[in-house]
């Protein structure tokens, strides 16, 4: 049996419970819930992940919906005891939900949200930042000066590549991967091609647009093709940044052969799931290759990294941070407690979990509605028609 784990309260003469197994940014989330008469109790406890035993002495012998993270193990187990407790609702504070096991929620009533719509632009940019780290070295000169190794300008010192009219690849061109497309086609002038089971028209119309305003003010116009096979962008681009889906198609969908598709001297840039990328494949090419370079904000077993990764000076690492900014980790926060309280009060589900700006605005009350409920359809639950 799990020992007690320490916790915050906020307004303990309240209705509903609602547990979140970690402190959450910002307030307004705790603020909205406090409103609906609900006693908001936050984990405190000095442990990254909380075990299963950890989440059940949470929720106790009541409880009326969790807010979770995406490091917890939420299956069978939890959701039979969340059902015990009178739970009706759990939300991911996360957009993917690959620790969730949808189906035993489903067999105990339990809805499943997630926070899409926040992400984008803020995936992109940590993927963008990436890019440029890796092309231009930056890890690496930041980690030579600061050892006091700079003794004076050489015409060879951490030479890189230029990225303006390099070819950009995309893996996966949904929202964020069209979002840091844009970004890399505007940003730094880059021809694309990028690879989908759909055609992503939007970016295709404004990648001819820029072409057409850079050539009607005499500069070379940029490019885009939509490739008939990944293995084409590999071949063809100088920067590849993958935004797929996790599924059994997309399980080390780099792997050895992929990777020695690519060109010598390519950066290859992953901000999607770590499972993506063979990383044990990865560290072998990145040894035998100095001049590729990678930049990963996820891994294959999170937290850890593969033995001899942290080692390569041609990697640059960062732990999980690509929607870390102020803006979209409290509309998260913000969105996965109105999952919750949506489920308690009984409101419909939100039409379109990707336009979530009215749950946003801080200046007015937020629909009557849950943002983003996974198994809303599985779960018979009504759509808002606001």
């Amino acid at each position: 049996m799990a020992k007690p784990v320490s916790i915050e309260v906020y307004n303990p003469n309240g209705k509903y419970r609602v547990v979140s197994t970690k402190p959450m940014p910002g307030t307004r989330w705790i603020n909205l819930l406090v409103e609906q008469d609900c006693r908001v109790e936050i984990c405190t406890q000095k442990k990254t992940i909380l075990s299963v035993e950890d989440i059940i002495a949470l929720i106790g012998d009541k409880c009326d919906g969790v807010i979770g993270q995406l490091t917890e193990d939420w299956g069978e187990t939890l959701f039979s005891a969340l059902s015990r407790a009178g739970g009706k609702a759990f939300s991911n504070m996360a957009v993917g939900y690959n620790n969730v096991d949808v189906n035993a929620a489903n067999k105990y009533g339990v809805a499943v949200g997630n926070t899409p719509g926040v992400l984008t632009e803020t995936t992109a940019e940590l993927a963008a930042s990436l890019s440029v780290s890796a092309a231009r070295r930056i890890v690496e000169a930041d980690e030579f000066m600061r050892a006091g190794l700079y003794d004076g300008w050489l015409p060879n010192l951490f030479v890189g590549n230029l990225l303006k009219g390099q070819t950009v690849g995309v893996i996966g061109a949904g929202r964020i991967g069209s979002a840091y497309a844009r970004m890399m086609v505007e940003g730094f002038k880059m021809n694309l091609i990028y690879y989908d089971l759909y055609q992503a028209t939007r970016l295709e119309k404004f990648v001819t647009a820029y072409g057409q305003f850079l050539q009607a003010n005499g500069e070379s116009p940029v490019t885009w093709k939509r490739a008939p096979s990944m293995d084409e962008v590999l071949r063809e681009a100088d920067v590849i940044s993958l935004h797929p889906i996790l599924d059994k198609t997309t399980y080390h969908l780099i792997n050895k052969e992929s990777l020695a598709t690519m060109k010598k001297e390519a950066v290859l840039i992953n901000c999607s799931r770590g499972p993506v990328v063979d990383e044990v494949a990865l560290v072998e090419h990145l040894k035998q290759n100095p001049m590729f370079r990678v930049g990963l904000d996820v891994f294959e077993d999170e937290p850890y990294m593969k033995p001899g990764l942290a080692d390569l000076k041609n990697a640059i690492v960062v732990p999980h941070i690509a929607s870390a900014s102020k803006w979209t980790r409290e509309g998260m926060a913000t969105l996965a407690a109105l999952n919750v309280l949506g489920k308690i009060k009984g409101y419909p589900v939100w039409s379109d979990a990707n336009r979530v700006e009215p749950f946003l605005n801080e200046n007015a009350p937020p629909p009557a509605a849950s943002p983003s409920i996974v198994n809303a359809k599985a779960l018979g639950l009504p759509v808002s028609r606001l």
